[in-house]
């Protein structure tokens, strides 16, 4: 039997090129691994692109700073939490399975190992580089909770809940939620708290509170 030994035909012309959303996504990726092994003063930009396998001349041209970079690394991870308590999403289940959704999103998101890394670097160099406290606070502690507090708004507007202060309330719910798992994570003392638990937790916290505020 022969063997057909010719080498394999490449297609001609350039190569595919992606696009500028996938290129923001292995950015994205790249930035988050630096911030998190290097925090935000030691991360260089030039790293990023070659981790990204991109060149800088693209780097810069899609995100110009590094406090820009690192605005689009918390927006990246603030845009799924929002997607999971989308009103739409939101408006088919009954209170306490809403409300279980929304804390689960809040867990999944503030509770995994790369948030705890954000909120230690953040902590660790605000006093350097305040615009990355006032982008952490602005774009993520602050949408997260008007998220929250719209819901709880809504709910109270139906009747179905009984609050005074959404704010307040929303405060309470966040802190009840994340509060010692991720005090205990950011000072080294657990590991951060898998599915299971942030389900188990979520569970808890939306009986609590509903029994407190159910109309």
């Amino acid at each position: 039997m022969l063997q057909n030994d010719s080498p394999i035909r490449r297609a001609r012309g350039r190569p595919q090129i992606r696009s500028d959303e996938e290129t923001r996504h292995l950015l994205v990726e790249a930035a988050a691994q630096e911030f998190k092994a290097n925090g935000y003063a030691g991360t260089c930009m030039g790293i990023v692109a070659q981790k990204a396998g991109i060149s800088t001349k693209t780097l810069y041209r899609l995100v110009p700073t590094k406090a820009e970079l690192f605005t689009t690394v918390i927006a990246d991870r603030i845009g799924q939490f929002m997607l999971n308590v989308d009103e739409e999403k939101l408006s088919g289940l009954g209170l306490n399975e809403a409300l279980e959704r929304i804390l689960v999103a809040f867990g999944d998101l503030t509770l995994n190992e790369e948030t705890i890394a954000l909120n230690r670097l953040v902590i660790g160099e605000c006093e350097r580089f305040p615009e990355i406290a006032t982008v952490f606070y602005e774009s993520a502690i602050l949408r997260v909770s008007v998220a929250m507090k719209d819901w709880l708004t809504r709910q109270s507007r139906s009747g179905l809940l009984r609050i005074e202060d959404p704010a307040a309330a929303t405060s309470m719910l966040r802190g009840m939620m994340i509060m010692d798992f991720q005090r205990a994570a950011m000072l080294g003392q657990r590991h951060a708290p898998d599915a299971e638990e942030i389900a188990a937790r979520a569970k808890a916290c939306a009986q609590i509170f509903l029994d407190g505020c159910r109309a």
